[in-house]
């Protein structure tokens, strides 16, 4: 008797985790993943806001949440202003610029409902360089469809000028685009689109 039991109970606990949803793995669209920034060129004629996009942002979380993206040079509208490289500098396009890494709650996104938001502090680590930095994130997540979710951030982000200046890969980019001297924050906006895998 106690063995049909056990039995039963083991063979109900199974029905039950295979009838709980899934946790979907999700990636970011690449088409319609992008973050841009103002950044403030110091000159003699006084302060020049200019704005830049990265776009196509790719990359895939798994079933944790676990996201990775890396940023490439070839990713931003630097190529569009500087036009063609030297070739001493055409491999700088394809290395990361820098490499963000972040979790994510999926077992929350599963939980809205088409229209639905929530707003989560994610952890993230920024690597460029030799050097890596952790920085909170309030993110939006915003369910458009059964598929798709939109993210952008939840609260207004600013970068470190001065900090920017002293990484040595994206100084070079910041002088090539004619930057000696920028503002002490570089605000910046984040509009991407998860889609289940």
């Amino acid at each position: 008797m106690t063995k049909r039991l056990l039995g039963l109970g083991m063979g109900l606990g199974a029905v039950l985790l295979l009838a709980l949803p899934a946790v979907a793995a999700w990636e970011l669209d690449p088409a319609q993943s992008r973050v841009a920034a103002t950044v403030v060129q110091i000159g003699p004629d006084g302060p020049v806001p200019r704005h830049h996009e990265v776009r196509r942002l790719a990359g895939s979380a798994d079933a944790s949440g676990a996201l990775e993206l890396p940023l490439r040079l070839n990713q931003s509208d630097v190529i569009e202003k500087l036009g063609p490289l030297p070739p001493w500098l055409s491999g700088l396009t394809e290395r990361p610029m820098a490499t963000l890494t972040t979790r994510f709650p999926p077992e929350r996104l599963e939980q809205l409902a088409v229209g639905e938001s929530l707003v989560e502090v994610l952890e993230l680590s920024v690597q460029s360089g030799n050097a890596t930095r952790m920085e909170p994130l309030a993110v939006r997540f915003t369910r458009e469809s059964a598929n798709r979710i939109r993210v952008t951030n939840a609260e207004r982000v600013a970068l470190d000028g001065q900090e920017l200046m002293a990484d040595p890969t994206l100084r070079s980019v910041l002088l090539l685009l004619g930057y000696e001297r920028i503002g002490d924050e570089v605000p910046v906006s984040l509009d991407a689109m998860l889609v289940r895998q």
